[in-house]
Protein backbone atom coordinates (compact mmCIF):
# COMPACT_ATOMS: atom_id res chain seq x y z
CA UNK A 1 0.00 0.00 0.00
CA UNK A 2 1.29 3.48 -0.90
CA UNK A 3 0.21 6.89 0.37
CA UNK A 4 -1.75 7.58 -2.82
CA UNK A 5 -3.65 4.30 -2.32
CA UNK A 6 -4.59 5.22 1.24
CA UNK A 7 -8.13 6.35 2.02
CA UNK A 8 -8.79 8.36 5.20
CA UNK A 9 -11.18 5.81 6.67
CA UNK A 10 -8.57 3.07 6.17
CA UNK A 11 -6.05 5.08 8.19
CA UNK A 12 -8.50 5.33 11.10
CA UNK A 13 -8.94 1.56 11.07
CA UNK A 14 -5.19 0.96 11.12
CA UNK A 15 -4.66 3.36 14.01
CA UNK A 16 -7.57 1.95 15.99
CA UNK A 17 -6.29 -1.60 15.61
CA UNK A 18 -2.83 -0.50 16.79
CA UNK A 19 -4.44 1.03 19.88
CA UNK A 20 -6.31 -2.19 20.61
CA UNK A 21 -3.10 -4.19 20.11
CA UNK A 22 -1.33 -2.00 22.66
CA UNK A 23 -4.20 -2.51 25.13
CA UNK A 24 -4.49 -6.28 24.65
CA UNK A 25 -0.77 -7.07 24.46
CA UNK A 26 -1.04 -9.82 21.87
CA UNK A 27 -2.18 -10.34 18.29
CA UNK A 28 -4.42 -13.25 19.34
CA UNK A 29 -6.35 -11.30 21.98
CA UNK A 30 -6.59 -8.30 19.64
CA UNK A 31 -8.15 -10.47 16.94
CA UNK A 32 -10.65 -11.86 19.46
CA UNK A 33 -11.52 -8.37 20.70
CA UNK A 34 -12.04 -7.03 17.16
CA UNK A 35 -13.72 -10.24 15.96
CA UNK A 36 -11.32 -10.57 13.03
CA UNK A 37 -8.56 -13.00 12.13
CA UNK A 38 -5.07 -12.79 13.61
CA UNK A 39 -3.70 -12.52 10.07
CA UNK A 40 -5.89 -9.47 9.42
CA UNK A 41 -4.50 -7.71 12.48
CA UNK A 42 -0.93 -8.52 11.46
CA UNK A 43 -1.55 -7.22 7.94
CA UNK A 44 -3.02 -3.94 9.20
CA UNK A 45 -0.02 -3.34 11.47
CA UNK A 46 2.42 -4.10 8.63
CA UNK A 47 0.61 -1.65 6.35
CA UNK A 48 0.66 1.02 9.03
CA UNK A 49 4.40 0.51 9.56
CA UNK A 50 4.99 0.86 5.81
CA UNK A 51 3.04 4.11 5.78
CA UNK A 52 4.81 5.43 8.88
CA UNK A 53 8.24 4.43 7.58
CA UNK A 54 9.32 3.10 10.99
CA UNK A 55 8.72 -0.13 12.96
CA UNK A 56 5.86 0.23 15.43
CA UNK A 57 5.84 -3.28 16.92
CA UNK A 58 8.63 -5.69 17.84
CA UNK A 59 7.53 -9.28 17.26
CA UNK A 60 9.00 -12.55 18.50
CA UNK A 61 7.56 -16.05 18.35
CA UNK A 62 6.07 -15.58 21.83
CA UNK A 63 5.74 -11.87 22.56
CA UNK A 64 5.06 -8.48 21.04
CA UNK A 65 6.15 -5.08 22.27
CA UNK A 66 5.64 -1.58 20.95
CA UNK A 67 8.68 0.32 19.77
CA UNK A 68 9.30 3.80 21.11
CA UNK A 69 7.62 5.21 17.99
CA UNK A 70 4.67 2.87 18.40
CA UNK A 71 4.29 3.72 22.07
CA UNK A 72 4.40 7.46 21.34
CA UNK A 73 1.77 7.10 18.63
CA UNK A 74 -0.55 5.09 20.87
CA UNK A 75 -0.20 7.57 23.74
CA UNK A 76 -1.09 10.47 21.45
CA UNK A 77 -4.09 8.57 20.08
CA UNK A 78 -5.66 7.90 23.51
CA UNK A 79 -7.26 11.30 23.99
CA UNK A 80 -8.79 11.70 20.50
CA UNK A 81 -10.04 8.10 20.36
CA UNK A 82 -11.54 8.47 23.82
CA UNK A 83 -13.31 11.68 22.75
CA UNK A 84 -14.63 10.00 19.59
CA UNK A 85 -15.99 7.10 21.64
CA UNK A 86 -17.63 9.41 24.17
CA UNK A 87 -19.30 11.36 21.38
CA UNK A 88 -20.55 8.22 19.66
CA UNK A 89 -21.88 6.66 22.86
CA UNK A 90 -23.62 9.90 23.78
CA UNK A 91 -25.39 10.11 20.41
CA UNK A 92 -26.27 6.41 20.34
CA UNK A 93 -27.61 6.30 23.88
CA UNK A 94 -29.57 9.53 23.70
CA UNK A 95 -32.32 8.04 21.59
CA UNK A 96 -34.21 4.85 20.95
CA UNK A 97 -34.51 1.70 23.09
CA UNK A 98 -31.71 0.52 25.33
CA UNK A 99 -29.21 -1.47 23.28
CA UNK A 100 -25.53 -2.34 23.09
CA UNK A 101 -23.25 -4.92 24.69
CA UNK A 102 -22.17 -5.37 28.30
CA UNK A 103 -19.08 -7.49 29.00
CA UNK A 104 -18.89 -8.64 32.61
CA UNK A 105 -16.64 -10.98 34.58
CA UNK A 106 -17.69 -12.64 37.84
CA UNK A 107 -16.52 -15.35 40.28
CA UNK A 108 -17.48 -18.88 39.31
CA UNK A 109 -19.72 -19.84 42.25
CA UNK A 110 -21.54 -16.52 42.43
CA UNK A 111 -22.09 -16.37 38.66
CA UNK A 112 -23.45 -19.88 38.33
CA UNK A 113 -25.64 -19.89 41.43
CA UNK A 114 -26.83 -16.30 41.76
CA UNK A 115 -25.97 -14.05 38.83
CA UNK A 116 -27.11 -15.89 35.70
CA UNK A 117 -30.85 -15.96 36.60
CA UNK A 118 -30.80 -12.18 37.05
CA UNK A 119 -28.92 -11.66 33.77
CA UNK A 120 -31.71 -13.59 32.07
CA UNK A 121 -34.25 -11.29 33.70
CA UNK A 122 -32.34 -8.22 32.54
CA UNK A 123 -32.17 -9.43 28.93
CA UNK A 124 -35.88 -10.19 28.91
CA UNK A 125 -36.51 -6.61 29.97
CA UNK A 126 -34.01 -5.18 27.46
CA UNK A 127 -33.95 -7.59 24.47
CA UNK A 128 -31.65 -5.37 22.40
CA UNK A 129 -28.83 -5.54 24.98
CA UNK A 130 -26.29 -8.35 24.64
CA UNK A 131 -24.58 -9.55 27.82
CA UNK A 132 -21.28 -11.40 27.56
CA UNK A 133 -20.30 -13.10 30.84
CA UNK A 134 -16.89 -14.56 31.63
CA UNK A 135 -17.00 -16.84 34.64
CA UNK A 136 -13.60 -16.89 36.35
CA UNK A 137 -12.07 -16.62 39.81
CA UNK A 138 -9.10 -14.86 38.19
CA UNK A 139 -8.86 -11.13 38.89
CA UNK A 140 -8.77 -9.84 35.32
CA UNK A 141 -7.65 -6.39 34.19
CA UNK A 142 -10.89 -4.80 33.03
CA UNK A 143 -9.34 -2.22 30.70
CA UNK A 144 -6.73 -4.56 29.21
CA UNK A 145 -9.23 -7.35 28.52
CA UNK A 146 -12.12 -5.16 27.41
CA UNK A 147 -14.59 -5.73 30.25
CA UNK A 148 -17.17 -3.10 31.11
CA UNK A 149 -17.81 -4.48 34.59
CA UNK A 150 -16.51 -6.96 37.13
CA UNK A 151 -18.20 -8.42 40.17
CA UNK A 152 -15.64 -8.77 42.91
CA UNK A 153 -15.96 -10.64 46.19
CA UNK A 154 -13.38 -8.48 47.90
CA UNK A 155 -13.04 -5.66 50.41
CA UNK A 156 -9.89 -4.39 48.66
CA UNK A 157 -10.67 -2.63 45.38
CA UNK A 158 -8.52 -0.69 42.88
CA UNK A 159 -8.57 3.07 43.49
CA UNK A 160 -8.65 3.75 39.74
CA UNK A 161 -12.06 2.07 39.40
CA UNK A 162 -15.60 2.96 40.37
CA UNK A 163 -17.00 0.44 42.87
CA UNK A 164 -20.61 0.13 44.06
CA UNK A 165 -21.69 -2.37 46.68
CA UNK A 166 -23.89 -5.09 45.29
CA UNK A 167 -24.73 -6.78 48.58
CA UNK A 168 -23.29 -7.90 51.90
CA UNK A 169 -22.19 -11.52 52.30
CA UNK A 170 -21.50 -13.80 55.25
CA UNK A 171 -19.20 -16.74 55.74
CA UNK A 172 -21.04 -19.83 56.97
CA UNK A 173 -19.82 -23.05 58.56
CA UNK A 174 -21.63 -26.06 57.14
CA UNK A 175 -21.55 -29.86 56.99
CA UNK A 176 -23.78 -32.60 55.67
CA UNK A 177 -26.23 -34.40 58.00
CA UNK A 178 -24.47 -37.66 57.11
CA UNK A 179 -21.06 -36.34 58.22
CA UNK A 180 -22.50 -35.09 61.52
CA UNK A 181 -24.19 -38.43 62.21
CA UNK A 182 -20.86 -40.20 61.75
CA UNK A 183 -18.56 -37.72 63.50
CA UNK A 184 -20.72 -35.66 65.82
CA UNK A 185 -21.61 -31.96 65.84
CA UNK A 186 -19.03 -29.47 67.15
CA UNK A 187 -20.36 -27.14 69.85
CA UNK A 188 -17.37 -24.77 69.98
CA UNK A 189 -14.61 -23.75 67.57
CA UNK A 190 -11.96 -25.60 69.59
CA UNK A 191 -13.67 -28.91 68.80
CA UNK A 192 -12.92 -28.48 65.09
CA UNK A 193 -9.40 -29.77 65.74
CA UNK A 194 -10.89 -33.27 65.92
CA UNK A 195 -12.81 -33.01 62.64
CA UNK A 196 -12.12 -33.31 58.94
CA UNK A 197 -12.10 -29.70 57.65
CA UNK A 198 -12.33 -28.65 54.00
CA UNK A 199 -10.29 -25.52 53.50
CA UNK A 200 -8.69 -23.07 51.11
CA UNK A 201 -4.91 -23.67 50.91
CA UNK A 202 -2.80 -20.60 51.76
CA UNK A 203 0.61 -21.54 50.42
CA UNK A 204 2.75 -23.34 53.00
CA UNK A 205 0.92 -21.82 55.99
CA UNK A 206 -0.62 -24.10 58.59
CA UNK A 207 -4.36 -23.86 57.91
CA UNK A 208 -6.39 -22.21 60.63
CA UNK A 209 -9.88 -20.77 61.04
CA UNK A 210 -10.61 -17.68 63.12
CA UNK A 211 -13.92 -16.84 64.82
CA UNK A 212 -15.49 -14.08 66.88
CA UNK A 213 -18.53 -14.47 69.09
CA UNK A 214 -21.52 -12.60 67.72
CA UNK A 215 -22.36 -9.65 69.98
CA UNK A 216 -26.07 -10.52 70.21
CA UNK A 217 -25.11 -14.00 71.39
CA UNK A 218 -22.61 -12.64 73.87
CA UNK A 219 -25.39 -10.69 75.55
CA UNK A 220 -27.47 -13.86 76.06
CA UNK A 221 -26.30 -17.40 76.72
CA UNK A 222 -22.57 -17.87 76.29
CA UNK A 223 -21.70 -20.93 74.18
CA UNK A 224 -19.10 -23.47 75.22
CA UNK A 225 -15.56 -22.10 75.04
CA UNK A 226 -16.58 -18.45 74.86
CA UNK A 227 -16.81 -15.42 77.09
CA UNK A 228 -18.70 -12.23 76.26
CA UNK A 229 -16.41 -9.75 74.53
CA UNK A 230 -13.67 -12.35 74.11
CA UNK A 231 -10.98 -11.87 71.48
CA UNK A 232 -10.74 -13.77 68.22
CA UNK A 233 -10.48 -17.54 68.62
CA UNK A 234 -8.15 -19.18 66.10
CA UNK A 235 -8.23 -22.94 65.62
CA UNK A 236 -5.75 -24.99 63.55
CA UNK A 237 -7.61 -27.27 61.15
CA UNK A 238 -6.72 -30.17 58.89
CA UNK A 239 -8.46 -32.44 56.45
CA UNK A 240 -8.13 -34.68 53.43
CA UNK A 241 -9.21 -32.10 50.86
CA UNK A 242 -8.25 -28.49 50.10
CA UNK A 243 -9.04 -26.37 47.02
CA UNK A 244 -9.30 -22.72 46.00
CA UNK A 245 -12.84 -23.04 44.59
CA UNK A 246 -15.86 -22.68 46.86
CA UNK A 247 -18.10 -24.84 44.64
CA UNK A 248 -15.66 -27.73 44.92
CA UNK A 249 -15.52 -27.33 48.69
CA UNK A 250 -19.32 -27.21 48.80
CA UNK A 251 -19.62 -30.39 46.74
CA UNK A 252 -17.11 -32.18 48.99
CA UNK A 253 -19.09 -31.09 52.06
CA UNK A 254 -22.35 -32.34 50.52
CA UNK A 255 -20.61 -35.68 49.88
CA UNK A 256 -19.89 -35.95 53.62
CA UNK A 257 -16.13 -35.40 53.43
CA UNK A 258 -15.97 -32.82 56.20
CA UNK A 259 -16.87 -29.42 57.63
CA UNK A 260 -16.53 -26.39 55.37
CA UNK A 261 -16.52 -22.60 55.48
CA UNK A 262 -18.41 -21.17 52.51
CA UNK A 263 -19.70 -17.78 51.37
CA UNK A 264 -23.47 -17.66 51.84
CA UNK A 265 -24.16 -17.40 48.10
CA UNK A 266 -22.29 -20.65 47.50
CA UNK A 267 -23.96 -22.54 50.36
CA UNK A 268 -27.53 -21.26 50.08
CA UNK A 269 -29.00 -23.73 47.59
CA UNK A 270 -27.62 -26.71 49.55
CA UNK A 271 -28.93 -25.25 52.82
CA UNK A 272 -32.36 -24.82 51.24
CA UNK A 273 -32.28 -28.43 50.02
CA UNK A 274 -31.12 -29.76 53.40
CA UNK A 275 -27.98 -31.37 51.97
CA UNK A 276 -25.94 -29.03 54.19
CA UNK A 277 -26.79 -27.66 57.62
CA UNK A 278 -25.28 -24.63 59.42
CA UNK A 279 -22.98 -25.05 62.42
CA UNK A 280 -21.83 -22.83 65.31
CA UNK A 281 -24.36 -20.11 64.54
CA UNK A 282 -23.14 -18.02 67.49
CA UNK A 283 -19.65 -17.78 66.01
CA UNK A 284 -18.80 -15.65 62.98
CA UNK A 285 -15.81 -16.83 60.88
CA UNK A 286 -13.44 -13.97 60.03
CA UNK A 287 -10.64 -13.46 57.53
CA UNK A 288 -11.79 -16.20 55.13
CA UNK A 289 -14.02 -14.45 52.61
CA UNK A 290 -14.82 -10.79 52.05
CA UNK A 291 -17.92 -9.27 53.66
CA UNK A 292 -19.23 -7.62 50.49
CA UNK A 293 -19.76 -8.16 46.79
CA UNK A 294 -19.04 -5.13 44.60
CA UNK A 295 -19.78 -4.26 41.00
CA UNK A 296 -16.70 -2.51 39.61
CA UNK A 297 -15.99 -0.63 36.39
CA UNK A 298 -13.03 1.36 35.06
CA UNK A 299 -13.42 5.09 35.56
CA UNK A 300 -14.80 6.89 32.51
CA UNK A 301 -16.41 10.26 32.02
CA UNK A 302 -18.97 8.70 29.66
CA UNK A 303 -20.56 5.38 30.65
CA UNK A 304 -22.69 3.53 28.07
CA UNK A 305 -26.37 3.56 28.98
CA UNK A 306 -26.55 -0.25 28.83
CA UNK A 307 -23.75 -0.53 31.40
CA UNK A 308 -25.48 1.98 33.69
CA UNK A 309 -28.81 0.16 33.37
CA UNK A 310 -27.24 -3.25 33.98
CA UNK A 311 -25.50 -1.96 37.11
CA UNK A 312 -28.68 -0.39 38.46
CA UNK A 313 -30.67 -3.55 37.74
CA UNK A 314 -28.27 -5.84 39.60
CA UNK A 315 -27.98 -3.50 42.58
CA UNK A 316 -31.75 -3.37 42.83
CA UNK A 317 -32.34 -7.12 42.69
CA UNK A 318 -29.53 -7.99 45.07
CA UNK A 319 -30.59 -5.34 47.58
CA UNK A 320 -34.10 -6.79 47.58
CA UNK A 321 -35.64 -3.76 45.89
CA UNK A 322 -37.88 -3.99 42.82
CA UNK A 323 -35.68 -3.74 39.72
Amino acid sequence: MTMKDLKPDALWTHLHWLSVLAEQGSFTRTAERLDVSKAAVSQKIKELEQLAGVPLVRRTTRTMQLTDAGQKLVEELKAPFSEIMRSFIGIRDAQGPLRGRVRVTAPVAFARQQLVPHIIGFMRRYPQVRVQLEVSDRLVSLAAEGFDLAIRHSDTLPETHVAQRLCATRTLMVASPDYLRRHGTPEAPQQLAGHQCLYYPRGSEQPGWAFVLEQKEAQQNVPLGASPGSATVTVPVSGMFATNNSESIRDAAIAGMGIALLPDFSAQSALDAGTLVPLLAAWQPVGVFAQNLYIVRPWSAQVPRAVTAFTAYLRAVFSGETA
